[in-house]
């Protein structure tokens, strides 16, 4: 019996995320299947580890369905950031990262030409702020240090720039390995909705 425990769990995970990829636009799905497969291979261990899963993209997604300015605080490996730039072809995708993956590169190859000219990234801190240049923002997706003061303070630099409307999602929210998004949220004593390891708040 011990020795079907780890298939049996495999295959239980493997069918939560075929449900999970079903509720994606299917070039969304596509990217994050090439992409899971590329980590497996190479062994890139951070991305399949720290990379919003499939449900949480899926309810990122949602939460963003016609809005045309997204901004990323923490590109990573840029799943996300290209999961939005793919899902509406008019969006504009703007990730803030200073430090620069060298498996980025890779990903942003599968994502295509068109939704790679959406996505600019800039290697700003997540406290940086927005230019002046840049549209008033829909979507803050804040996933960046995780850190309790910094996620405050990444909030306090961008919120001037939100549109009416606009929708905040901290990620990781509730997550045991990173206490200090709730305790950010809890801090900033903000009302919101929990959708899986989302946090979302509507200013």
């Amino acid at each position: 019996m011990r020795s079907l425990a780890p298939p049996l769990r495999r295959l239980r995970f493997e069918l939560r995320l075929a449900a999970a990829l079903r509720r994606l636009p299917p070039r969304v799905a596509l990217f994050m299947l090439r992409a899971r497969a590329h980590a497996l291979r190479s062994r890139d261990h951070f991305s399949l580890r720290s990379a919003a899963r499939p449900s949480e993209v899926a309810a990122l997604l949602e939460l963003a369905r016609g809005r045309s300015c997204v901004v990323e605080l923490g590109t990573g490996t840029a799943w996300s950031a290209i999961a939005m730039a793919l899902a509406e072809p008019d969006r504009r995708v703007i990730s803030c990262d200073p430090e620069t993956r060298p498996q980025r590169a890779r990903y942003l190859g599968l994502a295509g030409r068109r939704a790679r000219r959406r996505i600019e990234l800039r290697p700003d801190e997540d406290s940086a702020g927005p230019r002046a240049t840049d549209p008033p923002i829909e979507v803050l997706f804040i996933d960046s240090s995780h850190e309790c003061e910094a996620t405050i303070a990444a909030l306090a630099a961008w919120r001037p720039a939100l549109a009416a409307g606009a929708v905040v999602v901290f990620h990781d929210y509730d997550h045991p390995g990173y206490p200090g998004v709730r305790l950010a949220v809890e801090a900033l004593a903000i009302e919101g909705e929990v959708r899986g390891g989302l946090f979302v708040w509507r200013p």
